[in-house]
């Protein structure tokens, strides 16, 4: 699930993803750009308020993301110390737009990886920024800069059946705003990236991925196989990786809001009932695919869907017509045995 600034969003924008959850009743959920608070307070009391319409979250985890987090350095380049780009990830304050998980089943904390911390450069493969033939911004900046946006967990959940389910989360940088150094689109082929080296076992940061765990990505990659401006390459070969699922996900609500639009992205090469997210067409390419729930191969998928109804489909109440009362960004679910 991927919904913005609910810490701070407001009664209509809470009521409407507390109805959407309460629908679709997910064991497991992943919540994007949802502010960091140390003692988990406020995603205390969201679950609390969840449990009303819908299922119980007695396990919750939370990191502090590098949203926020400051640098100490110029790492966007401008020449000046201590803006929201300046940050780990951008932000005005530190935990801007964090991640959280709200889980039926026990979270295995004690065996969580965080790869937050992990730098850029020591990614292996990693492609930096650079300008005429320089390193951008500096040297000093790449020397701190970390690969993650907002972070990279693998958190290992305990199912009923004694297995473990291991949930490998992340919110990418988007591959815009930046110049002709590519900053964050390099960065977000980077981030992208992580997670096939880690499934191919590569040795990150001291540590390998299990060649037989159970696993299922989850987050935003901000990157559409097809279209827009993320890399076609890194997000294709996550999708296409040997150890992952890709039932593609769909809705009719994605289909019509194109219709609605006038074809959506005018350039739009994907179908366009994969779309995850409803951006306004006259300020953005359009919407796309770049939200995931990708499953490890040896899980059994019985359905899949994006919670983006169409006029008239229950639900609908929800998402408005404006269509992003609860966020723009939609829910991607899947059923596992």
């Amino acid at each position: 699930m991927l919904a913005r600034d609910l810490a701070r969003g407001g009664d209509d924008q809470i009521n409407a993803v507390v109805g959407i959850i309460g629908q679709v009743r997910p064991d497991i959920l992943v919540l994007n750009d949802f502010d960091f608070d140390h003692g988990q307070v406020a995603l205390g009391l969201l679950a609390q308020q969840i449990a009303v319409v819908g299922p119980s979250y007695p396990h919750l985890f939370s990191l502090r993301p590098n949203a926020g987090m400051a640098s100490g350095v110029d790492l966007n380049g401008d020449g000046r110390l201590g803006g929201p780009a300046d940050a780990q990830g951008f932000g005005g304050f530190s935990g801007r737009q964090g991640m959280a998980v709200l889980s039926r089943f026990p979270i295995d904390t004690g065996r969580v990886r965080d790869f937050s911390a992990l730098l850029w450069k020591d990614l292996p493969g990693a492609v930096l920024p650079t300008l005429n033939g320089k390193i951008f911004p500096s040297q000093a900046a790449i020397d701190v800069q970390r690969l993650s946006y907002k972070g990279h967990w693998d958190i290992p959940v305990r199912l009923p059946n004694d297995k473990t389910l291991h949930l490998l989360v992340s919110h990418t940088v988007p591959p815009v705003f930046d110049g002709a150094e590519d900053q964050n689109g390099r960065r977000n082929r980077d981030e992208i990236r992580f997670w096939s080296l880690y499934l191919d076992g590569v040795l990150i940061d001291g540590m390998q991925f299990e060649k037989d765990a159970s696993f299922i990505i989850l987050g935003d990659l901000n990157a559409d196989p097809l279209d827009g401006e993320g890399s076609k390459q890194a997000i294709g070969d996550l999708l296409e990786h040997p150890r992952v699922r890709d039932v593609k996900p769909a809705s009719k609500g994605a289909t019509a809001a194109s219709v609605a639009q006038g074809g959506g992205n005018k350039t739009q090469l994907g179908d366009p009932s994969f779309d995850t997210v409803d951006w306004n067409e006259s300020r953005t390419p359009g919407n796309m695919r770049v939200d995931y729930v990708l499953p490890s191969v040896d899980l059994v998928v019985t359905g899949a869907g994006v919670f983006w109804p169409a006029p008239g489909e229950v639900g609908y109440e929800f998402v408005g017509s404006n269509g992003d009362l609860g966020s723009h960004h939609r829910l991607v679910w899947i059923d596992i045995e």
